[in-house]
């Protein structure tokens, strides 16, 4: 909810000072910061939702696509739109553990992400990486996933950068949708 800005701005008891369109209100964003969803113990029985996600149907799952060893889904919590992770479906934490089929699938998802992302919304350029244990950022430290974030010029605009929020367009289920139906054939 945004406040509204007005010549006397209305004083709510203990929310704080008005600041007029400068605090944007994302309480969905709760889930992910008390940690919805993470795992509870380094076994894939332990509440994985990487091991829990191919077991939904791609729509419920918001699976992009599936190999053998690994597969594509959307990010939860994006940095941008389309935003998606490659994921081994073997329950494994670190890069070191994957056998050369997986890191051979791994890449080759990455590389078809890419092409994806490029058909289905142009993307200019891209943030791959993965964050290797609790210690490098990892949300989900327990079952190794590779990010792959499309970028576009001056996509850096006012909401992160002042509001440290970013605004997504489109809903994830409509994204997912859309490169599902870009991602090319091998």
């Amino acid at each position: 909810m945004l406040q509204s800005m007005t010549s006397e701005p209305e004083q709510q008891i203990g929310v704080g000072a008005p600041d007029a369109f400068q605090r944007l209100w994302t309480p969905h964003r709760m889930a992910y910061i008390q940690g919805e969803n993470k795992p509870t113990g380094p076994g894939s029985g332990d509440g994985c939702p990487f091991c829990a996600i191919p077991e939904k149907s791609d729509e419920d799952g918001l699976v992009i696509a599936r190999g053998e060893r690994v597969y594509a889904v959307l990010n939860l919590y994006p940095y941008n739109g389309g935003h998606l992770m490659v994921v081994p479906f073997r329950h494994v934490a670190d890069y070191t553990e994957l056998d050369d089929a997986e890191t051979a699938e791994l890449a080759d998802f990455t590389k078809r992400a890419m092409a994806a992302l490029r058909t289905a919304s142009g993307a200019h350029g891209f943030n791959i990486g993965m964050n290797q244990g609790a210690t490098a950022g990892a949300g989900i430290a327990a079952h190794l996933h590779q990010h792959v974030v499309p970028r576009w010029g001056g996509d850096t605009n006012f909401m992160p950068v002042i509001g440290h929020t970013k605004v997504l367009p489109q809903l994830l289920a409509d994204t997912r949708k859309m490169l599902a139906d870009a991602w090319p054939d091998a």
